[in-house]
């Protein structure tokens, strides 16, 4: 059985979490457009109206059964984002979200132990948070980086990279989509 398309449903879509003023305008414009011409659905924080509350991106990653949290050295610097990454991982601990962590031009050790640049962002913003949030953040960004991911070096090509991740996301969605029909026969939710 061969479904080309579910776009009405939302077994598929993926949760991109991402630093919006660093990387919306260029590497994650690149990456949707690969994620629309490949059929996979995405949500995206822009899709929100402005000032609505957390809550919001909230039920979005509770809709999802993929996430892609794309770490950068100003990822850390948001609360929102920090939060964003709390809530995902207490969706994949509960078995209910595959988090896919993409690290965009920083090493995974320096987003497993807050060091580096991407340290710097993480305790700037600490500085101004309470210690259980700081926990919370801690623990997320430990086990998150501490998944199978995908890396950007500074001297890569994006266009190579958006590929790996667009091969990565299809195949989890097929993964998902194996897991969850009864009569173990595998669905194809993506096109060729």
């Amino acid at each position: 059985m061969t479904i080309l398309s579910l776009a009405n449903d939302d077994f598929h879509r993926v949760f991109l979490s991402f630093r919006g003023d660093q990387l919306r305008y260029s590497f994650v414009s690149h990456l949707l457009d690969a994620f629309e011409r490949h059929g996979i659905l995405c949500f995206v924080d822009k899709d929100e109206l402005r000032g609505k509350t957390m809550t919001n991106l909230f039920v979005r990653i509770k809709e999802s059964k993929i996430a892609l949290v794309i770490f950068s050295s100003r990822y850390a610097e948001s609360s929102w984002c920090m939060d964003e990454l709390v809530k995902m991982k207490k969706r994949a601990d509960k078995g209910k979200l595959q988090v896919i962590p993409i690290f965009y031009k920083v090493r995974a050790r320096d987003v497993r132990g807050q060091t580096g640049e991407f340290g710097e962002t993480f305790w700037a913003l600490a500085r101004t948070s309470r210690g259980d949030q700081i926990m919370e953040w801690k623990e997320a960004l430990e086990c998150i980086s501490n998944k199978m991911g995908l890396s950007l070096g500074d001297k890569s090509s994006e266009a190579d990279f958006i590929k790996e991740i667009v091969k990565e996301v299809k195949r989890v969605v097929a993964e998902i989509g194996c897991q969850a029909t009864e009569n173990h026969q595998c669905i194809n939710f993506l096109p060729n």
